[in-house]
């Protein structure tokens, strides 16, 4: 068996055993890509009239939502633009309960209360990582089929490469003419639109592989930063020996100290303490929409001093360049780094890869009806 052969043997089987979750994995990927656009044309509560006075403090607005949810705990605040409603978040792993209320930032008038496991992204995400399956097998089948995906994606552009000059004009583009039939049309549909966005297809594939096995992100952050080990994700605590009596609510004060330093930050959010060790968590982020150039800090509780910390999850300016690779893996993997363009990209990519598992059923499927699997003919 020669070289082109075994690698055809391989992504036609590779290809038929992960079809199905690959397009699923695809699918939910292309919708999720504009979750941010879609959210904010069809849910009108995400935004009110800009006004001129200050935001309600953290505490205020945490106090606010609890009443429409009261046996529950507040999990974080998060302001953005001045014409963008507040969001406090009831977030608990044991019993799990996720909910978002929606808030005017100067009146605290509740504007929607939302149970996020019935949200339709959710839903999605859930399908993107779990296949809606239980977490532990569904990240496994997923992650697995991704690695495998890798290799289909680089055995389909060995498999492209055109053999002859003939070959090549009908490798780049469609060159249909009126009798061509749909056999031919679907052959072309995978070759030529696989091909370009296999490309990009990687990359959405390999920032995949991040989340998917931690050897992987390890293997990531060993090869950015020349070799160097990634330090685990630690939580930083209070000092509960060292209690002192503020004027104010401590998040409060933490709010309005990250406000100072920061007036040119388009979103800040700021976590409620769930335990008496537990630090104050917040962050600042300077471009809504991405999350890589967030400024993630800690300070404690009884006397507001900034806890550093060690891992990526840290100030931005103390981020190596392997840290910020980690950071940057969401932004490019949803194309959010580049921006519109960047999510119009991971879109039609997400597309085409949701594309090709059924134009290259097809494929298989027509050849064995006909006995036999020779490639049709370049014309």
């Amino acid at each position: 068996m020669t070289f082109k052969k075994l690698t055809g043997f391989l992504h036609l089987w590779l290809g038929l055993s992960t079809g199905l979750i690959v397009f699923i994995i695809s699918i939910t990927g292309c919708i999720y890509a504009f979750k941010s656009e879609i959210e904010d044309f069809t849910q009108p509560y995400r935004f009110v009239k800009s006004e001129n006075k200050p935001f309600l403090l953290p505490s205020v607005l945490g106090e606010i939502a609890q009443k429409a949810l009261p046996d529950k705990h507040p999990h974080s605040v998060e302001y953005e633009g001045k014409e963008d409603a507040a969001q406090v978040s009831f977030y608990n792993e044991t019993p799990h309960y996720y909910y978002v209320v929606f808030l005017n930032p100067y009146s605290g008038e509740i504007l929607k209360v939302k149970d996020m496991e019935s949200d339709f992204f959710s839903f999605i995400l859930d399908g993107h990582f779990y296949l809606w399956l239980p977490d532990e097998i569904g990240h496994f089948v997923v992650a697995s089929a991704t690695l495998i995906f890798v290799v289909m994606l680089v055995s389909g552009i060995i498999l492209w490469w055109p053999k002859n000059k003939n070959a090549v004009k009908q490798r780049f583009w469609f060159r249909w003419k009126e009798n061509i039939k749909w056999k031919r049309k679907n052959y072309d549909l995978h070759n030529v639109l696989g091909f370009y966005a296999s490309w990009i297809a990687i990359i959405l594939a390999f920032t995949g592989l991040v989340w998917g096995f931690e050897w992987f992100s390890n293997s990531v952050y060993w090869v950015a930063s020349a070799g160097k080990e990634r330090k685990p994700y630690q939580e930083a605590f209070s000092d509960t020996t060292n209690q002192f009596r503020f004027s104010a609510q401590p998040v409060d004060l933490v709010f309005q100290k990250l406000s100072g330093e920061n007036p040119e930050a388009e979103v800040i959010e700021i976590h409620f303490p769930e335990e008496k060790k537990s630090a104050i968590a917040a962050s600042t982020n300077v471009e809504a929409g991405t999350y890589w150039q967030n400024d993630y800090r800690n300070f404690d509780q009884y006397t507001l001093k900034e806890i550093e910390v060690e891992h990526s999850w840290g100030r931005l300016k103390n981020a190596s360049l392997a840290d910020k690779v980690v950071r940057m893996n969401y932004d490019i993997h949803v194309g959010a780094i580049f921006g519109l363009k960047g999510k119009i990209l991971a879109f039609f990519a997400s597309l085409i890869c949701a594309s090709l598992p059924i134009t290259g059923f097809c494929i298989w499927w027509g050849r064995k009806k006909r006995g036999t699997v020779s490639k049709p003919k370049i014309v």
